[in-house]
């Protein structure tokens, strides 16, 4: 799938004026979305899938502003976001009965995550479970005591985030700098007449709808899924899984090694085995679910 055709996102300048093309692409109705879908996936039409990934864009440019509190230049995010969507457009299937962008909203999230994960070990963000824990919830922890003043956090405010997040008063206060630095406020002029802002840009209703709507769905379904799978699960695997892959503070092998009296080796292995039994078991299920719902 190429991404010819496609709106150019000239870096940090050309942005206002990506986002601004973007909307010029109409939002598919279901029919639509489904003819498309069925021309790209049985005769790979590629101006089928143009179609189906520019009606998205603007999801990718919601779910990318998202994540522009992580220093990255938000143009990149979006790129990245787009790179996901083109590959939900090439692996979806309309038969099964859901909307695009219920399942291309995973792919988008995943390939921004990662590039915000490996941008971000360049940099040396920290390799103890706290500090990845710090990364990702210092966000959420300062919406939680309304600390959201520009700037170094409050002393106060310092310490009860530290407290929370188990880690050193001074790693909250650097990884704030560091998040802070690249942030783009929502109240931030597009052009240089002031006259729109990006939450101008993002109010959507329509769509704010039917994002919030496929999410709580699709969340829904995910978490049925993994607790049905965990019960295939030995307690052992069940719990070695929940510990290192679950938790937002992981066990070390070497803290595991020791609960069970084995090697930090054949933890990693029993690990290793419980997950591959935990993806055979969803893809079980959900081979099984599509088989109810083409027979029903």
């Amino acid at each position: 799938m190429s991404s010819r055709g496609l709106p150019a996102l000239q870096g940090e300048a050309g942005l206002s004026r990506y986002l601004t093309d973007i909307r010029k692409f109409p939002l598919l109705e279901p029919e639509e979305e489904y003819m498309f879908a069925k021309a790209w996936r049985e005769h790979q039409d590629p101006e089928a899938a143009r179609r189906l990934v520019t009606s998205h864009l603007r999801l990718v440019a919601k779910i990318a502003m998202g994540y522009r509190g992580y220093g990255l230049p938000i143009s990149e995010v979006v790129a990245e976001g787009n790179v996901g969507l083109m590959q939900a457009v090439k692996r979806f299937e309309p038969d099964k009965g859901f909307r695009l962008a219920t399942y291309a909203m995973w792919w988008i999230r995943a390939a921004i995550q990662e590039y915000i994960l490996r941008s971000w070990s360049l940099v040396k963000m920290g390799t103890t479970a706290a500090q990845k824990k710090l990364f990702f919830n210092l966000r959420k922890a300062k919406n939680k005591i309304s600390a959201i003043e520009e700037g170094d956090l409050t002393p106060e405010h310092t310490k009860e985030i530290a407290r929370q997040l188990a880690v050193p008063e001074e790693e909250v206060t650097n990884m704030n700098r560091r998040l802070s630095g690249g942030d783009t406020s929502l109240n931030a002029p597009m052009r240089a007449d002031g006259e729109s802002e990006w939450q101008d840009w993002l109010a959507d209703d329509s769509m704010d709808q039917e994002t919030r709507l496929a999410e709580a769905e699709e969340m829904g379904e995910r978490h049925d899924l993994l607790t049905g799978a965990m019960s295939a699960l030995s307690e052992r695997e069940r719990d070695i899984i929940e510990a290192r892959r679950l938790r937002d503070e992981p066990a070390t092998l070497e803290e595991l090694s020791q609960k069970y009296g084995v090697s930090r080796e054949r933890v990693r292995q029993i690990e290793v085995r419980a997950f591959e039994k935990l993806q055979q078991q969803m893809k079980s299920t959900m081979a099984q679910k599509h088989t109810v719902q083409a027979t029903a």
